[in-house]
């Protein structure tokens, strides 16, 4: 059985991960700060991003026990991550990553790996980040489908806040130097055979861009008020389209949705929560 619905509940082997100042200058780059963000893009003053966790968070996720499959028909579905105070400048991490779920959805097969960091030098908890996997192609072993997402629901009021990014042409190129260097982002050859036109945008770039607005939005761009972000990934963008993040507060939480230029929703099923 190519994937091996016993696998939950596996661990990977834990792994570190160190950052210097110049790495969280470069994932803020990567996700549009520039001159208007100096806060993020330079040393001065210097705070850190929270998505900047998805980055440095992510390690030890043992794909290697869920079973025999083709990473080329594996798409990234969802992304979520709770930051426990603000992400120093300079730091290193140790982080456990597990799979936390198999399901299987038919056409392919969804699993669920759940990671926690935690202080290199005093055991604090950092942050967690959870990610889901659809692998096309691998369902269809009799497995659960998994429980029920909880409903999504925008509010049919007008949007508290609306927040518009251009992206770069070049903006993949960029981003890729966090660590992501799959070519379908920077090769049209591979891109093309993939089944599009030209490179696409990194998922966790459009989700940057995204957390870009909820702090500045929410958090007035203080990184301490913010707690958590998650989203599912909905449709490719491709570098050099404007993206428009809509978001409705409701107390310490919002809702959102990030749309490309044609009014389509890339990032959906978005929920944020911060603190005053």
């Amino acid at each position: 059985m190519p994937i091996d619905p016993g696998a939950v509940g596996a661990e990977g082997t834990p792994t570190e991960r160190s950052w210097n100042f110049r790495d969280a200058i470069l994932y803020a780059l990567g996700v549009g700060c520039g001159t208007d963000d100096l806060q993020f893009s330079t040393e001065k003053n210097q705070l850190v991003l929270p998505t900047f966790s998805v980055i440095v968070g992510m390690g030890g996720i043992p794909f290697d026990r869920i079973g025999k499959f083709n990473f080329a028909m594996l798409v990234h579905g969802e992304q979520a991550f709770e930051v426990y105070g603000a992400i120093p400048p300079n730091g290193t991490v140790r982080t456990k990553g597990r799979v936390a779920g198999i399901y299987d959805k038919g056409k392919g097969a969804l699993v669920v790996f759940e990671c926690e960091s935690v202080d290199a030098e005093t055991g604090e908890l950092r942050f967690k980040n959870r990610m889901s996997a659809f692998i096309r192609g691998e369902g269809g072993f009799g497995g659960e489908r998994g429980p029920a997402q909880e409903p999504f629901e925008v509010p049919s009021r007008k949007p508290d806040h609306e927040v518009t990014y251009q992206t770069r042409p070049d903006q993949a190129l960029l981003y890729r130097l966090s660590g992501d260097m799959n070519p379908l982002h920077s090769d049209p050859d591979i891109a093309k055979i993939a089944g599009f036109p030209k490179p696409i945008l990194h998922g966790l770039c459009t989700y940057g861009f995204t957390g870009r607005a909820l702090l500045a939005s929410l958090c007035g761009n203080d990184p301490a008020r913010f707690r958590s972000m998650e989203g599912r990934f909905s449709k490719p963008v491709f570098p050099g389209e404007a993206l428009t993040v809509k978001l409705w507060i409701d107390g310490s939480r919002a809702v959102f949705q990030t749309f490309n230029p044609n009014g389509d929703v890339v990032l959906d099923n978005g929920r944020c929560t911060f603190t005053d």
